[in-house]
């Protein structure tokens, strides 16, 4: 069952680790500000994009399978279509708890396989947002 409730979403947030597949270089775009955001307030950002050395100061990975450090939470920035691999990448791992997709990303099928995996699932919803309406002073 996805995560609905706010208490839920609060207790996932309090995990710091952050994988970000689709992690923008470009200032401006969505995948470059929220990683920044989550980066400015206490979360581990770990960049994962193919086409970058670094993002935010960080190496940037070239797949999911590929991140050396443990992961807590995988921030997709990515279209639906690519969520399915994403998600067995996730489940070969053994540390990655959460699945958050971002808003307008969505995969019925994929996040059904992430939660049989005991993968929490936040689809179609911006960490960012959350954060800031769960969290803000």
């Amino acid at each position: 069952m996805p995560v609905e409730s706010d208490a839920e979403l609060r207790e996932l947030l309090g995990l710091r680790t952050v994988a970000v597949v689709g992690c923008s270089t470009t200032p401006g775009k969505d995948a470059h500000e929220i990683p920044k955001y989550l980066t400015n307030h206490g979360y581990d950002v770990i960049p994962v994009n193919p086409n970058a050395e670094e993002v935010l100061g960080r190496p940037a990975y070239d797949s999911l399978s590929a991140v050396e450090e443990e992961i807590d939470i995988v921030d997709v920035f990515r279209p639906s279509d690519e969520v399915a691999g994403l998600v067995e990448e996730a489940r070969e791992r053994e540390d990655v708890k959460v699945l958050w997709l971002q808003l307008g990303i969505t995969d019925s099928e994929a996040e059904a396989r992430a939660e049989e995996a005991g993968i929490h699932v936040v689809a179609d919803r911006c960490m960012k947002v959350e954060h800031q309406r769960l969290h803000a002073p």
